[in-house]
């Protein structure tokens, strides 16, 4: 059967600090997860309970199977989890000062694994019917994985929902410039399009939300997330309906694994066939909780916890409202 959730891009294993409001050279203690954003994506539509997979690549080394072993435990298929002989399997370390400032540090050099997933190696029928497959503005930073996913894009011709996460990361690129025509081509691809509003603007050239999702539906999509941080969320589909849907307070942890919480739940609101208002709010509350958390894919919340959010973040609001 084909999968429900096809992911494309980067993997690797998150090194976060146990310690909180402590720079990396006080820190003594740390906790190893898997991380990687399309990968967590894949971990978060797992813990809805569908059927996912992930394309991408590790090094020929211990912190690559731990990246398999992880997967099977999460549930999510790792039949496309190649090796690479090019580098190791990447490493990202974090710093955690709580509410918003989250320094991340890549090990990715001379080049990630995932950034070597060439087109010849794409399972293409499997691309092609999956019922979701979302890709990443970091796939396309660099060759052959650029020319992979435009492949698996084309092939797929907005076969199901195809989503574009707009993932800007400018330390992956060797020119920045090259990424607007590099996202315009993917977006003539896609059904969905996400992103926040930087990297909104790296595609669009366009930082006002309702001017870049504009943008973006004209560039190709059928519908627009614009993630406006404290604001909410904005969404806008090709008929000029937009939804905005207010942010869902938390005590912040870690913000970095929010956006792929975020991810893994719009997946299941689009799969599950809500309307857009529902589909967007389920995920900001899912974002919302991850936030409150630590690690990224092991703090992805089911369903029921993110239900359960929503109600307590809409009594907060009436109880504000009286």
């Amino acid at each position: 059967m084909p999968f429900e959730v096809l992911t494309m891009g980067r993997v690797g294993v998150d090194v976060y600090p146990l310690q909180t409001g402590v720079g990396l050279a006080e820190v003594t203690s740390f906790g190893k997860y898997l991380g990687g954003s399309p990968t967590n994506v894949a971990v978060a539509a797992a813990r809805y309970g569908h059927s996912a997979a992930v394309i991408t690549k590790t090094g020929r080394d211990p912190f690559g199977e731990f990246v398999r072993t992880a997967l099977d435990g999460y549930g999510v298929d790792a039949r496309y989890v190649g090796t690479s002989k090019i580098a190791p399997t990447p490493v990202t370390f974090c710093e955690i000062f709580p509410p918003d400032d989250f320094p991340l540090y890549f090990y990715r050099l001379p080049k990630a694994p995932d950034l070597d997933i060439r087109p010849e190696e794409l399972d293409l029928a499997a691309v092609r019917e999956a019922a979701m497959f979302w890709m990443t503005g970091t796939g396309l930073s660099e060759e052959p994985s650029r020319s992979a996913t435009l492949a698996g894009l084309r092939h797929r011709a907005k076969a199901g929902t195809t989503v574009f996460d707009l993932d800007w990361r400018p330390m992956f690129w060797a020119d920045p410039a090259e990424a607007r025509s590099c996202y315009a081509e993917a977006l003539r691809h896609t059904t969905v399009a996400v992103g926040n509003l930087d990297e909104c603007e790296v595609a669009t050239g366009e930082r006002e939300p309702y001017a870049a999702a504009k943008a973006l539906l004209a560039a190709g999509v059928e519908l627009a997330v614009v993630k406006q941080g404290p604001k909410g969320v904005l969404a806008m589909d090709q008929g000029g309906s937009a939804v905005e849907v207010p942010p869902v307070p938390v005590e912040v942890v870690n913000g970095l694994g929010a956006g792929d919480a975020f991810g893994g739940a719009l997946c299941h609101g689009l799969l599950s066939g809500w309307d857009t208002r529902r589909t967007v709010a389920f995920a900001n509350a899912a974002g919302a909780i991850v936030a409150g958390r630590l690690a990224c894919s092991e703090a992805m919340p089911t369903q029921t916890e993110v239900e359960s959010k929503l109600r307590e973040a809409s009594l907060a609001s009436d109880e504000r409202k009286a």
